[in-house]
């Protein structure tokens, strides 16, 4: 009997740094076969120094293992006829296409949705944004700092009212939350596609991962309030107080019975 939901799946996962590679690696955890596709000059984040635990002279890259852990890798340069063609030979017994490239670039690769969905109809092909596949930010890059801390909302109110510059956010906050929403999206399309046949397309972006994560305030917002200052919170609902030993207790609601 098999031990992972996802084994016997074949994922390939042409992207780079955080967002995407570690909706991979989970999938990674569950058992799926996962392929991470670099160019020939390899991953960027193999190269950033960050918080100590990132390229190093000694040791082993904690960083890049983090967001790649349990996979095969392969450098390919898909700009090439000969790469491209090596990634269609992977993608001929793909479960799910994993990418984060922008949508400008996959067209000028012919590795949009429209065009690998109709030649491989099984495929999941799934896509990590900083804001979306449509509108006028689509092919803008984004980063966690830039499309899920600061666009997103969050720095603006989870900074203190008397600071005069925003607080800044831990490492890659917004590329793990949204990686585990992508990795939901693409369990549930291999569900469906299961009971169909056919394959998905799954969007997630950083943006809207962050409107999720604030969608308390933005309730708040379209009653009338101003997320972060009016809305009342105390004792009822949630609240932090200072105890004479300096320490923080914070309460939570109850249920009844």
């Amino acid at each position: 009997m098999s031990e992972h939901a996802f084994d016997g799946v074949r994922v390939v996962e042409l992207a780079q740094w955080v967002f995407v590679p570690v909706a991979g690696a989970l999938l990674a955890d569950w058992g799926a076969d996962v392929v991470h596709v670099e160019h020939i000059k390899g991953d960027p984040y193999r190269g950033l120094v960050t918080q100590g635990i990132g390229s190093e002279n000694k040791g082993v890259n904690l960083s890049m293992a983090l967001a790649n852990r349990g996979k095969r890798s392969i450098a390919l340069d898909v700009q090439r006829e000969e790469g491209l063609a090596v990634l269609h030979r992977l993608l001929e017994s793909a479960d799910v296409f994993l990418t984060n490239l922008r949508p400008g670039a996959l067209a000028r690769l012919t590795l949009d949705p429209e065009t690998l969905t109709q030649r491989y109809p099984r495929l999941v092909y799934a896509r990590g944004h900083g804001y979306g596949a449509r509108g006028p930010d689509a092919n803008q890059a984004g980063y966690d700092a830039s499309a899920f801390f600061a666009r997103g909302g969050l720095a603006y109110m989870l900074t203190p009212p008397d600071r005069d510059y925003p607080i800044s956010q831990r490492g890659a906050m917004g590329d793990r939350n949204g990686a585990m929403a992508l990795a939901f999206g693409i369990s549930a399309a291999l569900l469906k596609r299961e009971r169909t046949g056919t394959g998905s397309v799954v969007d997630v972006s950083l943006l809207a991962t962050a409107m999720w994560t604030l969608s308390s305030d933005l309730l708040a917002a379209l009653g009338g309030d101003t997320p972060g200052s009016s809305v009342p919170i105390g004792p009822r609902t949630a609240a932090t107080y200072s105890s004479c030993s300096w320490r923080r207790i914070a309460t939570g609601p109850t249920s009844a019975g």
